[in-house]
């Protein structure tokens, strides 16, 4: 651990993925000094290293960060390189220039007021913390019963780029959020057989109805009371053309998406051809996993087959407890690891601000955008007041 003095700045942002170049585009834009520092060698790294085949399910109007959109000629739904491009030309844009290799290992309070934020080679201290290192941070890798005596493959949907080296193998995708439903979808035109291992009921909504994108319609249909939204997102999805899909293994719900990323905070699946593929026959669907064994998967309504490799997408998970500590988290995290606001006005807590950990159904960009217009007016109201 470093020795010399700790490195003191008025503003702290962690993380230079989409929420901590949001928030220094808007420290930026209204000239106000700020310090950012990246665990990675990279601006947007999580977005270097996601699958091929990845793009938005939002569209670029709806998807630019403060004060700068994605350029004209970008696709409707850009690509995950068309985000890396964006998010490199928005830093040089606002001059922002992330400390790298900055991973850090604790953040503290300080008796005046202070916050320590020590990584592996520095302490810094600020007045204000921009906590900004993202939704999916840490890999979540359940132990399925059994698996150790798998003889294939088994990996996390983040080692996981494109179907080529799984071509006329048997793949088994678990877990079908909107990673599953996609890899299975790419497995599948990679010359694979995939299946998916649904063990919950899953709300899917199409990424266009109509030709049409859902993101404008669900902002729009925001503006209206919930039961209004729900009532609306609801009737969207039956006449968006999935029908029922409970005879292909696929159980929905008893709520509307919209219900359901408000009180649940979980996205439904937006579906880009999986559902089709599932219809069709090209993707298998089985139900939770019962025991994994050395050449097969048993599942929960007694069929067994087999698989040459396992996909886990299963999710991440923030991992700001590890960050924050026991009694600084048990403050401002809820139940499942999640920062509770934007910001807290406790004595304990205050100048320490979350963004980008959550996911409204009208796109988490759009979202982040906005919620990083509420941070920077408190934090120019701050600035008026003295910092008080």
């Amino acid at each position: 651990m470093s020795e010399t003095q700790p490195i003191r700045c008025e503003t702290l942002i962690i993380g230079a993925g989409p929420a901590g170049l949001a928030m220094a585009g808007q420290l930026a834009h209204y000239k106000l000094p700020f310090t950012i520092i990246e665990a990675s060698e990279h601006i947007g790294f999580s977005w270097r290293t996601h699958y091929d085949r990845l793009h938005l399910h939002t569209v670029k109007e709806h998807s630019g960060l403060p004060h700068f959109p994605f350029p004209d000629d970008t696709p409707v739904y850009p690509s995950r390189l068309d985000v890396v491009d964006y998010l490199e030309d928005y830093a040089a844009h606002f001059g922002i220039a992330p400390l790298f290799n900055q991973q850090v290992q604790h953040i503290r309070r300080q008796a005046d007021g202070q916050w320590q934020v020590q990584t592996g080679t520095d302490s810094f201290l600020a007045r204000q913390v921009i906590v900004a290192t993202g939704y999916n941070r840490v890999p979540n890798q359940p132990e399925l019963p059994g698996q150790l005596s798998f003889r294939g493959i088994i990996w996390h949907s983040r080692d996981y780029r494109n179907g080529s080296p799984f071509r006329d193998e048997n793949v088994l995708v678990v877990g079908m959020g909107n990673t599953g439903a996609e890899l299975a979808l790419d497995l599948y035109e990679y010359g694979v057989r995939p299946v998916i291992s649904v063990r919950n009921p899953v709300n899917i909504v199409k990424r266009d109805t109509f030709g049409r994108p859902a993101q404008p319609s669900a902002i729009f249909l925001s503006k209206f009371p919930d039961w209004l939204y729900d009532l609306a997102s609801g009737l969207s999805q039956r006449v968006g053309g999935l029908g029922d899909l409970s005879a292909y293994g696929l159980k929905k719900p008893p709520y509307p998406p919209s219900y359901q990323i408000r009180k649940l905070g979980k996205i439904p699946v937006i579906d880009i051809g999986t559902v089709d593929a599932i219809k069709a026959g090209h993707i298998g669907v089985k139900p939770g996993i019962q025991q994994i064994n050395r050449e097969t998967v048993t599942f929960t309504d007694g069929s067994e087959l087999p698989f040459d490799a396992i996909i886990l997408a299963t999710g991440y998970r923030p991992g700001l407890q590890t960050l924050l500590g026991n009694d600084l988290s048990a403050q401002v995290l809820n139940e499942k690891g999640y920062a509770r606001q934007l910001w807290f006005d406790q004595p304990a807590a205050k100048g320490l601000y979350f963004l980008g950990f959550a996911t409204p159904l009208t796109g988490i960009l759009r979202g982040v955008r906005l919620d990083s217009e509420k941070i920077i007016s408190h934090l120019l109201r701050s600035v008026k007041n003295g910092g008080n």
